[in-house]
């Protein structure tokens, strides 16, 4: 693999999916070959101190941008020109294709033979939206290779770049860690700390913002309740939704079956989702198709823990189940579906580990991240 410049605004200790991604692919590569030039997350002291610490810990180098939000300006553009010619790369990975991927032209200028762009749910926004579009185009022609998530977000992105960029187009989806996800994570721990020893548990991990549909879970838990008197919600994850979600707990009665954990630490997420016995989480598009979900990673990592999952059918999630197969998905407003779903899954623990044990061999087959990481190096 050429020696790599990484290019990103999302990065580790910032929080979130795409920074995730991003990490346990750079975990992967060679050290010695590639180079991290990202954003800084805060500014505050503790800010600072955090992002420090993680930077030190890294086996490969981090720079850090003064800016918190790392955007294709005159300025940073000259930085990454800088850092490639400083370090030696050949190569150059944007962590997001919109906007970064702009700089692509100045990068190939100054020596990168191999520009890979990388796309997300919010390219597909990109795709619909004139200006964007044009942009989106430009970064296509400007860089040797677009990757995608899945089937949805390509053929969105596909049709917003030229004909010749759309047939160089890669999957390079998130991948999961099959040795920390798994059906002994520790499940049984935090079911014994929440008091839901005995009872049958739906979790959603995920952040508390509208799209995901932890408040169409909440609709569905009179029907569920009806059936399986005591089942019980698992809401994991914190977010600017949380208020909205546990009034509408109270409103729809059913508060004494909703727990919510708040903020978990990464740490303790496997044994979050291995406290559940079905995963479900229905995310919807909104904003008229500009916030949708780009692929659903928590999907997948439910698999690998062993459990059936519903997923909505915002965007990409569907590439992220086996419909029938690991689990269903059900419309993301609907929340009778999701009712009836995960009340055939509660009522059949042999369909809950047939499910389970194929999502979990699914994972093993396709998603782990040394694949993936394998295929990010032949790109680069």
């Amino acid at each position: 693999m050429h020696k790599t410049l990484i290019v990103t605004n999302d990065f580790p200790p910032r929080p979130g999916g795409i920074q995730a991604f991003l990490h346990n692919m750079a975990l992967r590569l060679d050290p010695d070959r590639i180079v991290v030039y990202a954003s800084t997350w805060k500014h505050s002291a503790e800010g600072r101190e955090a992002t420090a610490a993680f930077d030190a810990e890294q086996p490969f180098q981090v720079v850090r941008d003064r800016t918190t939000m790392l955007l294709p300006t005159p300025r940073v553009t000259r930085r990454a020109v800088g850092l490639l010619r400083e370090h030696g790369c050949e190569s150059v990975w944007f962590g997001a294709a919109a906007p970064l991927g702009l700089m692509g032209p100045a990068l190939r200028r100054a020596g990168a033979r191999r520009i890979v762009a990388t796309t997300h749910g919010h390219e597909a926004g990109w795709a619909q939206l004139p200006a964007a579009r044009q942009l989106l185009r430009r970064i296509g022609e400007g860089t040797d290779t677009l990757t995608y998530l899945g089937e949805y977000t390509r053929s969105r992105i596909a049709s917003a770049v030229t004909d010749r960029a759309a047939a160089r187009m890669v999957q390079l989806p998130p991948g999961v860690d099959e040795k920390t996800f798994h059906p002994e994570s520790g499940g049984a721990e935090v079911r014994a700390r929440l008091g839901l020893t005995d009872r049958p548990v739906v979790v959603c991990v995920s952040r508390l913002v509208p799209r995901k549909g932890q408040d169409t879970l909440i609709e569905a838990m009179p029907r569920i309740l009806a059936a399986v008197p005591d089942a019980v919600l698992l809401i994991v994850g914190g977010g600017p939704y949380e208020a909205n979600l546990r009034a509408r707990a109270v409103s729809t009665g059913v508060a004494d079956s909703v727990v919510f954990t708040g903020a978990v630490p990464w740490s303790e997420l496997p044994a979050h989702y291995g406290a559940g016995d079905v995963f479900a989480m229905p995310c919807r598009t909104r904003r008229g198709g500009l916030d949708v979900e780009g692929l659903g990673i928590v999907y997948l990592e439910a698999s690998a823990t062993g459990l059936p999952v519903i997923a909505g059918d915002s965007g990409g999630a569907p590439d992220a189940v086996l419909d029938g197969e690991t689990g269903w998905v059900v419309r993301g407003d609907a929340p009778d579906d999701a009712a009836d779903r995960i009340v055939t899954l509660l009522r059949d623990p042999d369909l809950r580990a047939r499910m389970g044990e194929r999502g979990r061999a699914w994972v093993e087959e396709k998603w782990r991240w040394d694949l993936l990481a394998d295929r990010l190096r032949e790109l680069l």
